[in-house]
C-alpha cells in the first residue's frame, strides 16, 4: 500500500504524430507525410482524448505543457490556436506556464514562429542535429545548414527569449573539429539552452538494418568531453545528462519527468504517468500508436491502448533510472512524495551504491558522484 500524502507536479505531453519524411535513427512514433494530413480532424481528436482523463485530474494544476513528435510545426498557427483555447477551457493552466513546442528547422516559415508566441507558446525546442549539410543529409533530415540557422535567427525574431537547439554527436563520418563547430555555431545562435547527445542506434530503424559507418569510441568521447568544456566556458550549465541551460532556463517540463512528476500524455502514441490519491495507485498509460487508429477513437470508445498500475519494484527502478539523470541530483523527500514508498524501502542499495563510490547520499540529497554518471547503467542494476 503506498503512501501518497501529496501529488506530485502535473505536466500535458501532446503528441503529433507526422513528420515530412521518416528520418533513418528515429525510433518515435512517427510517420512520414503521404499527403496532407487530417489537421482539423486531429486537433478533435486530442480534445476527446483529454475529456477521458479530466475526471481523473479534476482539481489539479497543470505546470508545463510539450508539444512533440513528430513534427508539431507541420500544424498551423490557426489548429495550434483552438487547441490552445479549448486546453484553457479546460485545464487550470499555472501561471507563467511553460508551453513548448518541437519545431523542424525544414517547416518554418516567414512569420509562423510570431503566430506560435501570439498564442501562447513561450519556448521552443528546435531540431537542429547539425550544421554541416554532410551530416544533415546522413541523418534523413530534410533541411540544411542555412535553414537551421535562420530558424533560430527567426526564433528571435518572432520574441523568443527562451528556446532549445537539439545536437547530435558521434554522427556518421563526425570528427571531433567538426563537432566542435557545430558547438560553437549553436552557442553564437544564442539560444537558453542546448540538447548535446549522441546518436544511437535503436531497433526498429533503418540505422539498425543499415548501420553507418560511425566514429570509434575515443573519437566519440573527445566529442563529448571537448563541447562539454566549451558548453561550460559559455556559461550553459549541465544539470542532466544531454542538457545544458543558461541559468534559470532549464526545461520544467523534462525536470518534471526527471523528478518523477506526473504527466499526462494524449495523442497518437503518447504516454503518461498518473497518481491517484483516493485509490493510492500510480499507473502509467499509453495510447494507439498509428494516426489512423487513433483518429478512429470516438465518444464510446476508450482511448487507451493500455494501462499498467505501477508496482514497488517498477516504482523504485523509475524513480532512480529518472532522478539519476540529474547532475545535482535530488531532495530525499522526493522519493516519498513521487512514490508514496518510504526512504527506508532503498536504504539497502543506496549504501551499496554509496559504497562503490557512484553516489552522495545525505539526509537532503541523492546525488549521482562523477564516477556513477559514468557508469549509470551499472548504478542503476543496484536498484533493480
Amino acid at each position: 500500500m503506498l503512501n501518497l500524502s501529496q501529488l506530485p507536479p502535473l505536466s500535458l505531453y501532446i503528441h503529433f504524430p507526422w513528420c515530412v519524411q521518416k528520418c533513418p535513427y528515429c525510433d518515435f512514433n512517427s510517420h512520414a507525410l503521404k499527403d496532407r494530413f487530417p489537421e482539423k480532424d486531429y486537433i478533435h481528436a486530442l480534445l476527446r482524448d483529454l475529456e477521458h482523463h479530466l475526471p481523473a485530474i479534476w482539481g489539479r494544476s497543470i505546470t508545463s505543457i510539450f508539444m512533440g513528435g513528430g513534427t508539431p510545426s507541420l500544424f498551423s498557427p490557426e489548429a495550434l490556436d483552438l487547441l490552445m483555447v479549448e486546453l484553457r477551457a479546460r485545464l487550470n493552466l499555472k501561471p507563467n506556464i511553460e508551453i513548448t513546442l518541437e519545431a523542424n528547422p525544414g517547416t518554418v516559415e516567414q512569420g509562423k514562429f510570431a503566430e506560435f508566441k501570439a498564442i501562447g507558446i513561450n519556448r521552443l525546442s528546435i531540431g537542429v542535429q547539425s550544421f554541416n549539410d554532410y551530416h544533415l543529409h546522413s541523418l534523413g533530415r530534410i533541411h540544411h545548414r542555412q535553414d537551421a540557422v535562420r530558424a533560430a535567427e527567426l526564433a528571435h525574431d518572432a520574441g523568443f527569449d527562451n528556446f532549445n537547439l537539439d545536437l547530435m554527436f558521434g554522427l556518421p563520418q563526425q570528427n571531433p573539429e567538426q563537432a566542435l563547430r557545430d558547438i560553437h555555431t549553436a552557442i553564437d545562435l544564442e539560444p537558453t539552452h542546448i540538447s548535446y547527445y549522441q546518436l544511437t542506434i535503436e531497433p526498429n530503424t533503418f540505422f539498425h538494418r543499415h548501420p553507418p559507418s560511425l566514429p570509434g569510441d575515443d573519437r566519440i568521447w573527445a566529442m563529448q568531453e571537448q563541447g562539454q568544456a566549451v558548453l561550460a566556458e559559455r556559461g550553459f550549465a549541465q544539470y542532466e545528462i544531454s542538457a545544458y541551460a543558461k541559468p534559470q532556463r532549464q526545461s520544467r517540463h523534462n525536470l518534471n519527468y526527471w523528478q518523477f512528476g506526473d504527466y499526462l500524455g494524449i495523442g497518437a502514441g503518447a504516454h503518461g504517468k498518473l497518481s491517484d490519491a483516493a485509490k493510492q495507485t500510480i499507473s502509467r498509460h499509453w495510447k494507439h500508436k498509428h494516426p489512423q487508429d487513433y483518429l478512429k477513437i470516438n465518444e464510446n470508445q476508450s482511448v487507451l491502448a493500455g494501462e499498467k498500475v505501477l508496482q514497488e519494484k517498477d516504482l523504485i527502478l523509475e524513480f532512480m533510472m529518472n532522478a539519476l539523470r540529474l547532475t545535482a541530483g535530488v531532495e530525499t523527500a522526493l522519493f516519498s512524495q513521487h512514490t508514496g514508498l518510504p526512504l527506508e524501502r532503498i536504504a539497502d542499495p543506496l549504501q551499496q551504491a554509496c559504497d562503490r563510490g557512484w553516489l552522495e547520499v545525505d539526509d537532503n540529497l541523492i546525488r549521482p558522484s562523477p564516477q556513477g554518471q559514468l557508469f549509470l547503467n551499472d548504478l542503476l542494476e543496484i536498484f533493480v
